[in-house]
């Protein structure tokens, strides 16, 4: 059967096409055609979807980071009432998401802070606010790096817990207090006297700060956040997975995944070694991982910062353990510095507390050393709401017992079902 020449023609037409649109794909992955392309915004915005992704160690300086995410967010209307939330994972998150440019753009605009007396404090925490709190003090500079704002050297050594804006009709105050000597500190920003309008549809829960209950206690721990019912549900956890299913992710996070390898099992403890690394995966979830061929520090390259460390292990830790970590969160708890090593640490969380490990262990804890990633634990276990509640202490009563800050926690020793239990925390 013939084929005729219109037929042919089309079928030519049809060839270049395609091969046209293989070569235009190709110059968009090697980024051959990138400054021709940039000229054509429609153009350009596909090449910047067809590029290859980038490592999954390298932070992202586009958003505001996700290690600034509170442990709880207190929001206060115009008559002193108070919305708390600490326990609902997915509402927190949403709001933390709707406020944290607020919170960027106070930083950002903050004049330079003057010491203010607690009275003013909590005078300004009376009125309209929005206050983020942290589960354990978090040098100043790094907070203010994470939300895109700049910090004066003068504040390297101010560690804070709880930060909060006023909202004026006039003018907008930031506020914080440095916790190794308790002094406060307040500095006008920018006015976002609109904030305080769109805040007030958040209807009061009964949230309260513990010097507002008048209960014995609360002097040493005046702004711990004091919150109504006495039921907190109980927590199912579950083994995390196959050895070489951790293996392979373990490889992939730390950027060794195309490297060759072996493999071996020695006292049930699945063992890979590489020529630049080696990885211990225990039947309990807990991976090791240390880097046996250190590079050699360059010395045009910039060190990390300490908000690059957090970002980086935040990013590795959210690639391991929050993909099978259910529904528990993993928060940046601390980063610690000792002999040349910066260590990162991150714990679990859910329902507002945190869980305990076996043995005292984190959830990771990820060392630098020259801006190089020399060491990790990764502990991986999943946590799930099991529908069942257990009857706790009032938290005012529980101020009182704790005779100071406390936290819900969850010990997970390798049972199914873990039970919430008040406990005293100490810095």
């Amino acid at each position: 059967m013939s084929i005729s020449r219109k037929t042919i023609e089309l079928l030519k037409t049809i060839l270049i096409l395609l091969l046209t649109i293989n070569a235009l794909f190709l110059a968009w992955r090697t980024g051959l055609f990138s400054d021709a392309i940039a000229a054509f915004p429609m153009i350009g915005n596909v090449a910047q979807l067809m590029r290859p992704a980038t490592s999954s160690e390298e932070p992202r300086t586009d958003i505001v980071k996700e290690a600034a995410r509170p442990i709880a967010i207190v929001i206060t209307n115009e008559q002193g009432e108070r919305f708390g939330v600490r326990g609902e994972t997915v509402l927190k998150n949403s709001l933390y998401d709707r406020l944290a440019g607020t919170m960027g753009e106070a930083m950002g605009s903050a004049s330079n802070p003057v010491e203010i007396s607690s009275d003013q404090w909590r005078a300004a925490l009376s009125g309209s606010s929005v206050l983020f709190e942290y589960i354990t003090p978090i040098n100043l500079p790094v907070i203010a790096e994470w939300f895109g704002a700049g910090a004066s050297e003068v504040y390297e050594d101010i560690y804070i817990r709880r930060i909060f804006i006023s909202f004026g009709e006039d003018r907008s105050r930031l506020y914080f207090q440095d916790h190794k000597n308790g002094l406060y500190f307040g500095a006008d920003t920018a006015s976002t006297a609109g904030k305080a309008q769109e805040l007030s549809g958040y209807l009061p829960n009964g949230a309260l700060f513990a010097f507002e209950t008048g209960y014995r206690g609360y002097e040493n721990a005046p702004y711990q956040l004091i919150m109504p019912g006495v039921y907190f549900p109980n927590i199912r956890s579950e083994a995390p997975g196959s050895q070489q299913e951790m293996l392979e992710k373990a490889l992939t996070v730390f950027g060794h995944y195309a490297e060759v390898h072996r493999t071996y099992t020695s006292a049930d403890v699945l063992v890979g070694v590489g020529t630049q690394f080696n990885i211990r995966i225990s039947v309990d979830g807990q991976i090791i991982y240390r880097r046996t061929d250190m590079p050699e520090a360059d010395a045009e390259e910039p060190l990390l910062t300490l908000s690059e460390m957090i970002e980086r292990a935040r990013i590795i830790t959210e690639k391991s353990i929050g993909e099978k970590s259910g529904e528990a969160e993993v928060n940046f708890e601390a980063i610690i510095y000792s002999e040349g090593i910066y260590n990162v640490y991150f714990g679990y969380y859910i329902a507002g507390g945190r869980v305990y490990l076996y043995e005292d262990r984190h959830a990771s804890v990820i060392s630098f050393s020259s801006g190089i990633i020399t060491d990790a634990e990764l502990n991986i276990r999943s946590f799930f709401l099991s529908g069942e509640y257990t009857r706790l202490l009032p938290e005012r009563q529980a101020l009182a017992a704790a005779n100071g800050e406390f936290i819900l926690s969850y010990s997970d020793a390798g049972q199914e079902i873990l039970h919430p239990a008040w406990v005293r925390i100490w810095f």
